[in-house]
């Protein structure tokens, strides 16, 4: 079965409060077995625009990563995240070929 992930680019205006948002999403990770790939770090832009920081989180499937999105534990992070920061985030499937 193919896993499932998060890949977010997010900019961050106010760090402080922001660290707000990455205790509370602690819970539904840790619900929904997520596991970090990349988190911020150092890059290398080679082509387009992206924001400051890149994330990648795997789930055990796609449907988890959905429900884990979807959670009321990760939707009241979101609201503690939303003032102070910019975030595009896709969940898609990997490959299992």
């Amino acid at each position: 079965m193919a896993k499932g992930y998060w890949v977010a680019h997010v900019d961050v205006e106010n760090l402080e409060n922001y660290k707000k948002y990455i205790a509370a999403n602690a819970v539904a990770f840790a619900k929904y077995g997520a596991k970090f790939l990349v988190r911020g770090g150092k890059y290398d832009t080679r082509e387009g625009k992206m924001r400051d920081r890149t994330v990648v989180i795997e789930f055990k499937d796609l449907a988890t990563a959905q429900d884990c999105y979807d959670s009321p534990e990760y939707q009241s992070a979101i609201a503690l995240r939303a003032p102070y920061s910019t975030a595009d985030v896709i969940i898609i499937e990997g490959w299992d070929g």
